[in-house]
């Protein structure tokens, strides 16, 4: 199975929680569709990516990046590479590479949220899951960040946009 193909299987089987985010994963469906490279960064029409909100449930935090290039506070994530498999292990590798955690699982295996946002490379049609740190998780900053830093749940809303605030408030209501 091609990644491609593991998107496709993944957004047919996941049950949007809303009307907004079925409309959301009726367009994803849509855009791989029509374009076989949807997946990948050169398909200027846009492509998936997956990102995983990084969360220590234990101590009521999440650990956000302040992206290099957009100056903002977001969860960890980016574009797919070729030795990505699925698309669930495109967003546990972001967020291992992008927070420096090893022992990273994802909270449950379907995506906990979509979101489609305009970057400067194209739209990102983002699959969003959630992983949980391990007890004692250490974060470590890699090239791709200005900043890492662990914010408990409240504080998140002073930080960042209203894609991370609804993805971590779903993320909450699943732990």
């Amino acid at each position: 199975m091609t990644l491609h193909d593991d998107a496709v299987r993944v957004l047919k089987e996941w049950t949007a929680p809303d009307t907004g985010q079925e409309r959301l994963r009726e367009t994803y469906l849509t855009h791989l569709e029509a374009h076989p490279d949807g997946m990948w960064k050169a398909c200027g029409d846009g492509h998936i990516t997956g990102s995983a909100l990084v969360v220590d449930p234990e101590r009521g935090r999440v650990l956000l990046t302040l992206h290099k290039k957009l100056g903002m506070w977001l969860q960890m994530g980016g574009h797919c590479e070729p030795e990505d498999t699925s698309l669930a292990g495109a967003a546990l590798r972001e967020g291992l590479e992008e927070s420096g955690i090893a022992g990273l699982t994802l909270l449950r295996p379907e995506p906990v949220n979509l979101d489609r946002h305009q970057t400067p490379c194209a739209w990102h049609l983002d699959v969003q899951y959630a992983a949980i740190a391990p007890p004692g998780a250490v974060a470590e900053i890699s090239e791709e960040s200005l900043d890492l830093k662990w914010f408990s749940y409240d504080e998140v809303a002073d930080v960042a946009d209203g894609s991370v605030r609804t993805l971590l408030a779903r993320t909450r209501a699943l732990l």
